[in-house]
Order: C-alpha cells, then sequence, then structure tokens
C-alpha cells in the first residue's frame, strides 16, 4: 500500500463503526528479572517488578479498531468474578471508542492468560478459561446483544477462539444481521472446520489451519490453490483469505482464480495477536468502502507492524504512516544497483518476456520534468533503467559546484519514483558501457536531441532495439532552477 492510498483510507475511518463478536479474554502479563535458578527444581526464578493487563481474543480486535481510529460494539462474555469485573473496567474507562455489549455468566471464569515475561522473552502461559458452549438464556442474552450492536455497522466481525461464546445460535444470529444490514460478516476461528459458519462474506484461516482443515498441504502457492478450492467445495463462504505469514495472504473467491498478496518481510518480536490485529484492520477498511484489495494491503501492513511490538499490542494510524516510508525507502535502496547487478536483474527480466528501456541523465535537482519524461519513458517498455552520472562524471560534465546533490541522494530519489525500476550509476563521460551491458529494446533520450546524437542509438539498432525521443517541458531544467535560485538570493 503506497502512502498516498494509506492516508486517503486512514482519513476514512474515523467515525466507521464496525461489530465484534466472540470470546472475550483478559491478557495479564507479568514481567521481572530472571538472575537465578529455583534450588527447589531446575526453573527459572523470575523476581516480578510490574504486571499489566489488557483485553484480548475478541477484546483485542476491538482494541486494534480503536487504535486505527473506527468505533467498535464489541459483544462477548464474562463471568461473575473479578477478571469479569476488571474486563468491563478495561472497556468502560481505558477503551472510549469501544461500545462493551457484555453479558455476564455468573457460572463461568472469565477466561484469562498469563504470560511471564523476563527480557522480552515468554518464560510461560498460564490459561484459566472454559471451553463449553453457552446454552439457555445466556446464549439467548448474547444473541439478543447482538442483535442490538450490529445496528449501523459497516461490517460485522466473528472472532472465535474455540471458548465457547460462538455457537450456532450466535453465528445464526449474525448471518441474520447481516443480511438486514446489508454488512458484510467476516470469521477469523481457531476451528477445525469452517463449515458450520454458512454462507459468510470471507473466512479467514491461516495456511496450518486451511491444511488441517482440507486434509491438504499448504506450503506453495499451488497447493494453497488447490486447497481453497476444496474449501470452497466444502464450505458455503463466498470467499477464503488464507494468511501465510512471512509468504503473504491468498485470496479465493466464487468464481474467480486464486490471487497471492505479498508481504514485506518484517522481524518479528512477538506474534501475539497479530490475527486479530489483521482481522481488525481487514473489517475496517472494508466498514469504510475500501476496495477489497486496499483492505487487504492494510491488513498485511497493520499486522506487519504488530508482530514487531511486545505482546497483544495495537497499531495506530502514526505507525501505519511510518512503516510505509520506511518501507518505501528500503525499496528504493533496493532499486540501486552495480552494473553487475543490473545485467543479472535484466536476464530475470528477459526471461519473463519482458521489454527493457533505458535512458540516462546528471538528475542534480529533480524537478516535474524529469518525473514527466520519466512517466514518458516508463511507457513505452515493461522496465525501465536509469543511468545516472557519478559526482566526478557531473563535475566534469557541468563544472565546479556541480551536483548540487551527491550521488546517493540523487540515485534514492530517483529509485523513489514509480516509474524506475534500476538506478544504475556510471563513472563515465556517457552511459555507452552500461548500455552494450542491458541491451536495452529501447533507448529513450529527450526531444532536445536528435535521433543520431543519441549516445548508444546505433548499438541499440544494430541488435533490433529502437530509439525514443521523450517530450520536455519548457522551462525546466537543474540550470535554470539553480539560476532562479541564484537570483532570489541576490534580491536578498
Amino acid at each position: 500500500m503506497d502512502l498516498a492510498a494509506l492516508q486517503s483510507l486512514l482519513g476514512a475511518l474515523p467515525g466507521t463503526r464496525v461489530a465484534c463478536v466472540g470470546d472475550l479474554m483478559v491478557d495479564r502479563f507479568v514481567y521481572g528479572a530472571v538472575t537465578r535458578v529455583s534450588p527447589e527444581a531446575p526453573i527459572p526464578v523470575l523476581a516480578r517488578s510490574h504486571e499489566l493487563k489488557m483485553l484480548g481474543g475478541a477484546g483485542n480486535v476491538a482494541r486494534n479498531v480503536a487504535a486505527l481510529g473506527g468505533s467498535v460494539a464489541l459483544v462477548g462474555l464474562v463471568g461473575g468474578d473479578g477478571e469479569g469485573h476488571e474486563a468491563s473496567r478495561l472497556v468502560g474507562e481505558e477503551e472510549p471508542a469501544i461500545e462493551g455489549y457484555l453479558v455476564t455468566d455468573a457460572d463461568r471464569p472469565t477466561t484469562l492468560k498469563t504470560r511471564f515475561v523476563s527480557s522480552g522473552q515468554q518464560l510461560l502461559r498460564v490459561d484459566l478459561e472454559e471451553s463449553r458452549p453457552v446454552t439457555g438464556e445466556v446464549e439467548q442474552r448474547v444473541i439478543r446483544t447482538l442483535r442490538d450492536a450490529a445496528r449501523g455497522a459497516g461490517v460485522i466481525m466473528i472472532s472465535d477462539y474455540g471458548k465457547g461464546v460462538v455457537t450456532d445460535g450466535v453465528i445464526a444470529a449474525a448471518l441474520e444481521a447481516a443480511a438486514e444490514t446489508g454488512a458484510m460478516l467476516i470469521v477469523d476461528s481457531k476451528a477445525r472446520s469452517f463449515a458450520r459458519y454458512g454462507e459468510v462474506d470471507l473466512v479467514k484461516p491461516n495456511a496450518a489451519e486451511l491444511s488441517y482443515a482440507t486434509e491438504l498441504p499448504t506450503e506453495t502457492d499451488e497447493q494453497i490453490e488447490v486447497a481453497i478450492a476444496r474449501a470452497l467445495e466444502l464450505w458455503a463462504t463466498k470467499g477464503v483469505l488464507v494468511t501465510r505469514a512471512a509468504k503473504g495472504v491468498s485470496l479465493g473467491l466464487r468464481g474467480q482464480p486464486v490471487r497471492h498478496f505479498r508481504t514485506t518481510a518484517r522481524e518479528v518480536f512477538d506474534a501475539s495477536g497479530a490475527g486479530d490485529t489483521a482481522l481488525a484492520a481487514l473489517g475496517l477498511a472494508l466498514a469504510a468502502n475500501a476496495s477489497l484489495d486496499d483492505a487487504i494491503a492494510f491488513a498485511q501492513l497493520s499486522s506487519g507492524v504488530a508482530v514487531g511490538k511486545a505482546g497483544t499490542a495495537t497499531v495506530g494510524p502514526d505507525e501505519l504512516i511510518e512503516a510505509v516510508l520506511s518501507a518505501h525507502t528500503a525499496q528504493a535502496e533496493g532499486k540501486v544497483a552495480t552494473a553487475q547487478r543490473m545485467v543479472e536483474e535484466v536476464a530475470r527480466w528477459r526471461a519473463q518476456g519482458l521489454r527493457i528501456g533505458f535512458t540516462n541523465g546528471c538528475f542534480d535537482i529533480l524537478h516535474r520534468g524529469h518525473v514527466a519524461y520519466l512517466a514518458q519513458a516508463r511507457s513505452w517498455c515493461d522496465r525501465l533503467i536509469v543511468g545516472v552520472n557519478s559526482d566526478a562524471s557531473v563535475r566534469a560534465l557541468k563544472g565546479e559546484g556541480r551536483p548540487v546533490n551527491d550521488l546517493e541522494s540523487r540515485a534514492l530519489v530517483l529509485a523513489g519514483l514509480r516509474s524506475v525500476d534500476l538506478v544504475a550509476p556510471f563513472d563515465e563521460a556517457t552511459p555507452i558501457k552500461l548500455i552494450e551491458a542491458a541491451r536495452p529494446d529501447v533507448l529513450v533520450k529527450g526531444a532536445d536531441y536528435s535521433e543520431d546524437q543519441v549516445v548508444g542509438g546505433a548499438e541499440v539498432k544494430s541488435w533490433g532495439g529502437i530509439v525514443r525521443l521523450a517530450d520536455i517541458v519548457d522551462g525546466q531544467s537543474t540550470t535554470a532552477a539553480i539560476a532562479r535560485m541564484a537570483l532570489k538570493e541576490a534580491k536578498g
């Protein structure tokens, strides 16, 4: 997802309302230091320093919706115990963007997951829970509450951790509410089969869950495609969205080929709750009328940031913008190549049947004329290589005082443009060595040259390529820009 699309989507999220029903938990993190082994048994002794409590499970989905700027009606079940009161307090006091629709069952405990952590490493997790399905009057209260909570929601999300809240009756109520309101219905579940959810819009298993449910392997793209096809035979869902960790996600919709969405690799600090973050971002984006592709990209970005944080963490808009900017910088750096790597990239592109273009210049102060020129050059090919003069080469051509910007700065700015696929610096007066190494199909130069003046033109034609002259924007040049700046400084 590029920055403009992200900012547009983030601007649409405030005021967007979703509903989430599922297994509400309290996540408790006990932090401390381990400095010795117990004399009683070969186990570490944790010297407790502090602890934190936060909403987990369906509650973590709601927290992430709120952190992204949306509002959420949270339908969940708590016990008549201290942790149930704590969950109600967390919703009411610490999460004002979450509307709590909590049902109390005095006969069961609130699900509590306690994690003991030292130096960023989980040592032990202790779960207090009861997984029997809710029945009778408690189930009916959940159903009535769900119907109230779904009013005005653009998307209803089911977060089923298998702790008993998401019964067949609750699923039927969610389907009815979605049909009545026009909301999309998305399911994220730890169940071994997704058949019980009926004709929902999307189910979101991970690759292992899909493999278990279909009894098929899910390692490669091809295996995922076969497994999704099988899932759509077994389940009534309209679509399957499979999360595949570092391999991205894969989407299968009825009557359409499976599509794969790659993701930027990120360092994983703690994967706790990353699926909740993805569900929250996906549902909220769709409720804000984003396209499915944009919603998937938003979910990938959000969960990618979440895994770099400790605990069941939420993700905010500023962090997403920072992540996109960082990824863009890294992507730009990856486009700057030596002559040898350029040759390797060209070989890979040719194997894919792609048309290679080449142009060159100093690109000292990038201006709108350059941007238009490079965009036109890219329209004539599938991949565009830009040869850029080294600092010494620019100085030899333009004289002392040039370049204004050094090679690294110029190369990275060029690489940041969507129209540029590779930047290759050269130290000579002309790029002829690069041209002969790349053997482009299209050689592009500005229309201020004639075709017979273009360096490398004869060589490109000799192997069957062509020379194209791109339009020049009047009044736009680095020399003119420097002259204007000098004039302004002189005027004070």
